[in-house]
């Protein structure tokens, strides 16, 4: 059995009275795309919120390569392997694309945030190492043609893909990618496909929240299927196409 890099046990989420998140457990493996799917208000946003540290969990465990995440905060999180990105795009549109990515890279610097301002307490090799890092995922992001451009100024397409830049450079060892197809045209969905396979194999699990079912079905090595907060299925994307309940809850639905 493969190991589990991020695994959910019992997780419940509450607002008030309401059941946004109820007794949810599954998990992503080492090297595995997995995807979470469901109808709108299934509870896919609140579980991405309550796994980065968003939403503080009613009860239930989050377990990262076998620690307790659940208690922590977002950024601890991040600085353990667990890096996500957002439904919409969040850039800084006055830096460059390459800046952006760099920044990204904070959580896993030794050298003191100050270091670069006052030239004090840096690490030797760690800016080459931090370029060398930038210029990888500049290339399979298929953003290194625009590498010192604006952010402000490249197109809503290439923004998302550098949300998914930042995220990898923290060096996750699970991205959780929230809704990343949302905008995309038939060729941009193309590429963003391969991105996913190449981080992939890159040994970086990846958690896909999205609407667009060609894609899931395409990309996925499994799929967890949500409705009403709880899970109704899961198993591979043809075992997925065929199960009735998520037929009725969800592909039927979409048809």
């Amino acid at each position: 059995m493969t190991t589990a890099v991020l695994k959910v046990d019992r997780l419940c989420k509450f607002f008030g009275g309401v059941r946004a998140v109820n007794d949810l457990s599954f998990e992503v493996r080492q090297g595995e795309i997995l995807g979470l799917i469901g109808p709108n208000g299934s509870g896919k946003s609140t579980t991405v919120n309550a796994l980065a540290g968003i939403y503080p969990v009613t009860s239930g465990e989050i377990l990262l390569a076998g620690g307790h995440i659940q208690g922590l905060p977002e950024y601890e999180r991040v600085a353990m392997g667990l890096a996500r990105t957002f439904q919409t795009a969040s850039i800084f549109p006055e830096f460059t694309v390459r800046e952006q990515v760099t920044l990204g890279c904070n959580a896993t610097l030794q050298s003191h945030p100050l270091s670069s301002v006052f030239g004090i307490g840096r690490h030797p090799g760690e800016d080459e190492a931090v370029a060398a890092r930038v210029a990888d995922i500049l290339e399979i992001t298929a953003l290194d043609a625009v590498a010192d451009a604006p952010v402000g100024t490249i197109t809503a397409a290439q923004q998302r893909f550098l949300m998914i830049a930042t995220a990898l450079a923290s060096e996750p060892k699970v991205i959780l990618l929230d809704e990343p197809a949302a905008g995309l045209v038939s060729h941009e969905r193309r590429t963003l496909i391969d991105l996913i396979v190449a981080i992939r194999d890159k040994g970086i699990s990846v958690l896909v929240i999205e609407h667009h079912m060609a894609l899931i079905m395409e990309v996925c090595d499994r799929i967890v299927v949500l409705n009403f907060g709880s899970m109704i299925a899961e198993g591979t994307p043809e075992e997925i196409r065929n199960d009735k309940a998520v037929i009725d809850a969800y592909l039927g639905e979409a048809a």
